[in-house]
């Protein structure tokens, strides 16, 4: 019988998962900003996209930081890990918080239409590649 040995410890996917929990708490701080602020001040749609490239902002922000000070060399493969853990994470969270807010899947699932004029896709292509971008230019 063989087991299958990680080669990277276990706080190298911890310290991220982490990290996106606060990316969590900075987005949902960002939802009642929008709808508290933004909305009432600029209207909805607007708001929506100031909110969308704020929460995009945060996020880099907090990824470059937290890969500035990583003391972990991750592989390209392993930052894309990261990344689609994040986008999964951040996209499931939606659907289950619009799940127990009682919104038809078909409403989240309308945020990401780009065609309709959403910008919201910006989000999770920010978490997908944000760990990529900032792990490799801060590896060189």
């Amino acid at each position: 019988m063989t087991t299958l040995a990680l080669s990277v410890p276990a706080p190298a996917f911890v310290y991220p998962l982490a990290v996106w929990i606060l990316m969590a708490i900075v987005a949902v701080a960002n939802g009642v900003f929008r709808e508290l602020v933004l909305v009432p001040r600029i209207g909805e749609y607007s708001g929506h996209v100031l909110s969308t490239a704020l929460l995009a902002a945060a996020i880099l922000a907090v990824s470059g930081a937290f890969f500035a000070t990583a003391t972990v060399d991750y592989s390209p493969a392993e930052l894309l890990a990261i990344g689609a853990g994040w986008t999964v994470l951040t996209v499931g969270f939606e659907f289950l918080v619009g799940h127990l807010e009682g919104t038809p899947a078909s409403e989240t699932v309308a945020q990401y239409d780009v065609l309709a004029g959403q910008v919201w896709i910006l989000i999770p292509l920010t978490l997908l590649f944000a760990p990529l971008v900032f792990g490799w230019l801060l590896r060189s």
